[in-house]
């Protein structure tokens, strides 16, 4: 069956989106960012994955840096999660800690990679989480 949306309401969807885009449900990339921003702060938002605050100090209105700055800081925020839950079970836990850290190992050279190409792409799984606002 074909839906036939109104104007009106396809206006009301693109309001809620931020800078006027479509929803992103985390399985696309959102779209390219300005090239001179990726080309002043790529450097800043790759370090954005060892330290996610340097981009809240050196580059607080680039929305490539602060995008992953926020990636960077929902990736440390999973980390010291899993690492204190899976430290305080026992054996199961301890098994499964080094496969959580290794899976955050991975995360941040996907991360880090992205940022390098100058890509604003969600890392898999925890990319669509947002706690640091872009501008």
């Amino acid at each position: 069956m074909i839906q036939v949306v109104p104007h009106s309401a396809e206006k009301e969807v693109n309001a809620v989106a931020p800078y006027g885009e479509e929803p992103n449900d985390g399985t696309q990339a959102l779209p390219a960012a300005d090239p001179s921003d990726v080309s002043e702060n790529k450097w800043i938002a790759v370090i954005a994955y060892i330290l996610f605050f340097l981009p809240l100090l050196a580059a607080r209105q680039s929305r490539f840096a602060m995008y992953h700055a926020n990636q960077g800081l929902v990736l440390l925020i999973f980390s010291i999660a899993a690492n204190i839950v899976l430290g305080l079970i026992p054996l199961i836990g301890w098994i499964l800690l080094p496969i959580a850290n290794l899976a955050t190992l991975v995360l941040a050279i996907i991360g880090i990679i992205q940022a390098a190409n100058g890509q604003l792409k969600p890392l898999p799984v925890l990319g669509t989480i947002s706690i640091i606002k872009t501008p």
